[in-house]
Parts: structure tokens; C-alpha cells; sequence
């Protein structure tokens, strides 16, 4: 007689879950240390790790201290912040549209900002760097507004969302192309932008930026679970007593924070917060709760690593992050694309 085996108790196959998610935030954290080491090391010139040790430590010459902490930290901060902001914000995105392929993208977020961040590049070059994130927020805010303005009936659905957005997306891609040919005495340096770069950012601009990030993630985590109740459709989570038009407003809004705050600091970066979340999701699971910080360190590496992938290929030259996802991304787009169809 064959003995059965006893199967494994819900308490028993939660704290395995547990552990397994431990284990995966544990590698990432490792692998973020890892990346972060060696892009310190990548400059226009290498730097070995040693020497970028004195510069820390406070023992190299004045000439590499400079180099290191006013251009090599800075910029990895920035990586840091970016990459996070946008990996968070697309994961509530797809959560709220219940959309695969959506991100800030979609709902026109990302070029609602880089219309008026381009705004204030070419017509008031004057304007304080400070004020850059707060047009790009601006900007982001307002095509979100319009976008939930002209899918509300009564109450919004993901698919009217998503195509409203879409259009949204387009006026503002034909606003950036209209500026960048009315105004070509910048359009070099307005190029760099919008293809998504980090270069010649300064401690100026992560004191501008991280406050976001650090503001809105812990907003993100503690909407999870609410999140995880609306993915089982608006009826039934009324019934359990979510407030799914608050819910998702408030999500949308954080949402629009995190990416805009992002366009400010480096530009368009193309399919990290599309990518991010489903590598995540392949990681850990759907559950919003513990998705959401693991799509913040996938964007994370993503985003520093096309960083330093683009410093590295052929220094001096410095390739745009954004080129870089932007190969990565658009194959893994039509991967998605091709899955979804099915």
C-alpha cells in the first residue's frame, strides 16, 4: 500500500513564500551593491577601485575627491532614485489599469512632463534648476487630469485609461517636436534629455529629486493591499469595502509623482517601468504589497546598470541611458506584445 504524502499547510506554504521573497530582495540588494561598486569605477577615464576607496575615505588628492563625490556619487544617487521611482510607478500603473503592457507611458505621464521640462529648457533657460521638477510635475499632473477628465463616465475603466492616454501621449510627442524645430539654437543638449541621460547631474539635483522618491515609495508600499483588492474588479471590491475610485486616484497620483520626478532628473528613460515590474512579478508573485518594492530595485538595477553600460562601451563618449533600456526594452516590448496577443 502506497503511502500518501500529507500536503503542505497554508501556514507552512506562506512562510515558504516568505522566505523565497527574502531570498530574492537579499540578491537584489547584493546585486545593486555590486553594480553601484563598479560604475564608481567608470568614468571618462577608468578609475580603480582603490583609488575610488581614498577618494571616500578622504585620503586621494583633491582633483579625484572632486571627481567621485561631486560627479560619480551624485549621479549613481540619481540612478538610484530614478530607477526606483519609475519601477514603483509603473507596477501601480499596471496594477490600477490591470494592463500588462502599461506604464507612465500610457497615460501620457511621461511625455506630459518632458513637455514642460522642455518648456522651461528652451524658452526660460534662465529658470533655476529647482523649478525643472516642479514644471515636469506640472506637466505630468495635467495630462493625467485630462486623461481621467475624458475617461470618466461615471466611473473610469482600465481600457478607457489606457486608450485615452494614449492619444494624450501622442499630442504631447507632436508639442516636443514642435518645440524642438521652433526652438533648434538648444536642441543638442534637448536631445540628450529626452533620450534619457544623467550626465552633468549634480548634489543639486538629487536634493530636488530623492525627496520625491523617498516620499511617495512608502505611500506605494502602504497602498498594496488595497491594490491587490481592486485586481479583483471594482463590484467586488466595493463589496469588501474598498473605496475603488479613491483607491485608484490616489494610486494614479503617486503614480504620477514618481514618474514625473523622474523625467525631471534624467529625461525620457524608455522601458523601465514596463520592464521592471515584470521581472519582478516572475520574481516574487503579483501581490502588490511585496511587488512594489522588488520593482523599485529591479528599476533600480536597470537604471544604473544603463548607466554604466553607456560610460563604459567607449569612454569619453557617453552613450544616453535611455538608448540603452531603449535596446533592451523595446525586444522585451514585442515579447510582451506577441504573449499578451495570444
Amino acid at each position: 500500500m502506497t503511502a500518501i504524502a500529507p500536503s503542505p499547510s497554508p501556514a507552512s506554504t506562506a512562510a515558504s513564500r516568505r522566505t523565497a521573497r527574502g531570498r530574492w530582495y537579499l540578491a537584489a540588494a547584493g546585486l545593486a551593491v555590486v553594480v553601484t561598486a563598479y560604475s564608481l569605477t567608470v568614468a571618462s577615464v577608468p578609475l580603480p577601485f582603490g583609488d575610488v576607496l581614498d577618494a571616500l575615505t578622504g585620503r586621494a588628492d583633491d582633483a579625484l575627491s572632486r571627481l567621485v563625490w561631486d560627479y560619480q556619487i551624485p549621479r549613481i544617487i540619481l540612478c538610484w532614485a530614478v530607477g526606483a521611482g519609475l519601477g514603483a510607478s509603473g507596477a501601480v500603473l499596471q496594477s490600477v489599469i490591470r494592463n500588462p503592457l502599461a506604464s507612465p507611458d500610457v497615460l501620457g505621464v511621461t511625455r506630459g512632463a518632458g513637455v514642460t521640462a522642455l518648456f522651461v529648457v528652451l524658452i526660460l533657460p534662465a529658470t533655476p534648476l529647482s523649478l525643472l521638477p516642479v514644471a515636469a510635475l506640472a506637466g505630468g499632473v495635467a495630462v493625467t487630469v485630462v486623461v481621467y477628465t475624458l475617461a470618466y463616465r461615471g466611473g473610469t475603466t482600465p481600457i478607457r485609461l489606457a486608450l485615452v492616454g494614449v492619444a494624450a501621449s501622442a499630442c504631447c510627442e507632436a508639442v516636443i517636436r514642435f518645440l524642438l524645430m521652433r526652438y533648434p539654437q538648444n536642441v543638442n543638449g534637448s536631445l540628450i534629455w529626452l533620450a534619457g541621460s544623467f550626465f552633468g547631474r549634480t548634489w543639486q539635483t538629487v536634493a530636488i529629486t530623492v525627496p520625491w522618491v523617498v516620499a511617495c515609495l512608502p505611500v506605494v508600499v502602504f497602498l498594496g493591499r488595497r491594490l491587490d483588492v481592486m485586481g479583483l474588479g471594482d463590484p467586488m471590491a466595493v463589496g469588501l469595502g474598498e473605496r475603488a475610485e479613491g483607491t485608484r486616484r490616489l494610486a494614479i497620483a503617486v503614480a504620477v509623482v514618481l514618474a514625473s520626478g523622474a523625467v525631471a532628473a534624467a529625461g525620457t528613460l524608455s522601458f523601465v517601468s514596463l520592464i521592471a515590474p515584470h521581472i519582478a512579478r516572475r520574481l516574487i508573485g503579483g501581490r502588490m504589497a511585496a511587488l512594489t518594492p522588488m520593482a523599485a530595485a529591479v528599476g533600480v538595477l536597470l537604471t544604473l546598470g544603463a548607466d554604466t553600460l553607456g560610460r563604459g562601451i567607449s569612454p569619453p563618449l557617453e552613450i544616453p541611458a535611455g538608448l540603452i533600456t531603449a535596446v533592451i526594452g523595446a525586444p522585451y516590448f514585442l515579447y510582451l506584445l506577441m504573449r499578451t496577443g495570444r
